[in-house]
């Protein structure tokens, strides 16, 4: 498929309101890359499909990740705004034939992040956060530090997620706290 048959294929399936998320996504990665030097080719895609099966049930979800014959933990398979990055990643390879490792990797990982993330998967977790349609509490905030270091940003995303997990009294995936402590090592190792 080209990008325009992505376009289309998602304005067509995707609500406007997700649409319209995963549109400043794009942008917004593709911004961060030239910014931070990933590649703003592979930030536009992995932007655009960030969030191809958000809008499936979850049970549909498992089908794609059962099919692929992917291990997945027990806490993301249950759990479809954790599964559907990686539902997100078979579907952009399986249905739109993207064999971009790194491309699918960011998608992949794009609302848990992990343990020795590239810079790719850093914008496009990031610019999951800020693109222009968020509201949230600091979001402003997180916008401008994007913009002046992106390991920080990532970080304060990172805190920001476990933060409102606390709030709400929800789990926070295990792979989601190992990835902040990985961030915050690597600043350490970096200053």
């Amino acid at each position: 498929m080209t990008m325009e048959d992505i376009y289309n294929d998602l304005k067509r399936r995707i609500s406007p309101k997700r649409f319209t998320h995963i549109m400043g996504v794009t942008k917004t990665a593709e911004i961060l890359a030239k910014r931070y030097g990933a590649d703003p080719d592979k930030a536009y895609l992995a932007g655009l499909l960030h969030d191809c099966a958000k809008e499936l049930p979850l049970s549909q979800m498992q089908a794609m990740v059962d099919e692929a014959n992917v291990l997945v933990d027990r806490a993301v398979y249950e759990n479809g705004a954790l599964l559907h990055g990686l539902a997100g990643a078979v579907m952009a390879r399986d249905y739109y034939g993207i064999d971009d490792e790194e491309v699918l990797e960011a998608i992949r990982v794009h609302t848990t992040g992990k343990v020795g993330m590239s810079a790719l998967d850093k914008v496009v977790f990031l610019a999951d956060y800020i693109e222009p349609s968020r509201k949230f509490p600091g979001v402003d905030a997180l916008r401008k530090l994007a913009f002046i270091d992106l390991d920080e940003a990532v970080l304060a995303g990172y805190d920001s997620t476990i933060a409102h997990l606390l709030e709400q009294k929800l789990s926070i995936y295990f792979k989601t706290i190992l990835g902040r402590n990985d961030c915050l090592a690597q600043m350490k190792r970096s200053r």
